[in-house]
């Protein structure tokens, strides 16, 4: 990283842990989509991972990792969690919940652990890419080491 004022609640936390990342940057792409995001990082766009936060008829909120490639199920994603149904939070919502912006969400270092799913296809790749807490910031792991950090399961969860 650049700087120190540069570093995001998830860079902190996988640093802490000493876990093995790597950070990439395309803040200068202008890039604002997921499928803009993994054509910045000439990344294959099922590699490439969304980070999305739900809330369940139960009131539980819900987090969901899907390919930018993909859509999330609801269907399938509330099935996973037990829940009859669940639906996407609004934007604002987003950050007094989580500690992050829409765009520049990480399932890393949020204000509280939710549950966590991740869609299935994720274990076709040796690691992964997913916000790295800010726009502009893409972080690429293996599951195994993001396991430590965040319990999650594995799921088919997008269409």
């Amino acid at each position: 990283m650049k700087n120190r004022e540069e570093k995001t609640n998830a860079i902190r936390l996988l640093e802490q842990k000493k876990l093995p990342f790597q950070i990439h940057d395309y803040s200068q792409s202008g890039a604002i989509s997921g499928l803009e995001v993994a054509g910045c990082l000439n990344e294959n766009p099922d590699r490439v991972f969304k980070t999305l936060v739900t809330a369940g008829k139960s009131g539980s909120h819900y987090v969901f990792l899907v390919p930018v490639s993909r859509e999330l199920d609801l269907k399938k994603a509330a099935k996973t969690v037990s829940e009859k149904s669940i639906s996407m939070i609004k934007s604002k919502e987003l950050l007094p919940l989580t500690g992050y912006i829409h765009g520049g969400c990480s399932p890393v270092g949020m204000k509280k652990l939710f549950t966590t799913v991740i869609d299935s296809s994720a274990d076709n790749f040796s690691e992964i890419f997913f916000s790295g807490g800010k726009i502009g910031l893409q972080i690429e792991m293996r599951l195994q080491d993001l396991e430590k950090v965040i319990p999650f399961t594995l799921s088919d969860i997008s269409v």
